[in-house]
């Protein structure tokens, strides 16, 4: 049936299945990585047939999942383009994408006990296929901090801080090899400081004079994450984003900035 002609004849630029989790096991750079992403693949759809056959696209999921198992290949875009590959096999198609949004996973140390704290991190990537040309978006997101300058300046040395989200976008070629935790560091320093979850008392003595010795903008973390992105990556969009959910006001604060290396 889904070959059929629709009524009406409109083609569509996305269609396929979204919020399917499955196991997904990495092996990146000798380290090996077990994920549970969200995933959703698309794919075009021209206006002389009805619809897709979504089976085919949970098919070909389940199918490339259940080999990576036993492969564990280098890295998720890895897993998506042995996906796009396979389905292409079973359902042509001129453009399709597919993304896995997940957490990664990172062993830190605190700054001054050294205490190991597992830290968490959304990291998210989207795998495209333009008539067989694949390109990748890689995403992370970090929780950090933002102290206010002014404040500061005209409170003696008093200031607020709020909790804040650091979001680092990079949009490159496929055979562009980027690592996660070099996204996430370039983020992670852009703040007044590092956050931990786990802080002993002398951790947390730390933490508090470098985030009041670098007091920052919610302008400044962004640009910060740019240029720290700007210096780490070559070939690629970058794209910075931070919300500031502030502490002494009823509404967020954000700021945005792009750049091409």
């Amino acid at each position: 049936m889904q070959d059929k002609k629709p009524e009406i004849r409109e083609s569509l630029e996305r269609v396929g299945v979204t919020r399917l989790k499955t196991i997904v096991m990495t092996n990146w750079k000798n380290r090996k990585y077990n994920f549970v992403p969200e995933i959703e693949l698309t794919l075009d759809l021209d206006r002389e047939r009805k619809g897709i056959h979504m089976s085919r696209l949970v098919e070909s999921i389940t199918e490339c999942i259940e080999k990576e198992v036993e492969i564990r290949r280098g890295s998720l875009e890895e897993v998506e383009k042995s996906i796009l590959e396979k389905l292409k096999e079973k359902h042509p198609f001129n453009h399709a994408e597919i993304t896995m949004k997940t957490d990664l996973v990172v062993p830190r140390k605190t700054p001054i006990t050294g205490k190991t704290t597992m830290e968490t991190y959304g990291v998210a990537v989207k795998v495209s296929s333009d008539n067989g040309n694949y390109t990748k978006l890689l995403n992370v997101e970090v929780v950090g901090n933002t102290v206010c300058p002014h404040a500061m300046n005209k409170c003696e040395g008093r200031t607020h801080i709020q909790r804040a989200t650091g979001i680092l976008k990079i949009e490159t070629g496929y055979d562009n090899k980027i690592d996660f935790e070099d996204m996430i560091d370039c983020v992670e320093d852009a703040f007044p400081s590092r956050v931990y979850t786990i802080l002993k008392t002398e951790d947390e003595k730390q933490v508090v004079k470098e985030m009041h010795d670098n007091p920052k903008f919610v302008e400044d973390v962004t640009r910060s994450i740019l240029n720290n992105a700007k210096n780490r990556f070559k070939n690629a969009r970058i794209r910075a984003k931070t919300i500031s959910e502030e502490s002494i006001h009823r509404h967020d604060v954000i700021a945005e900035g792009t750049c091409e290396v």
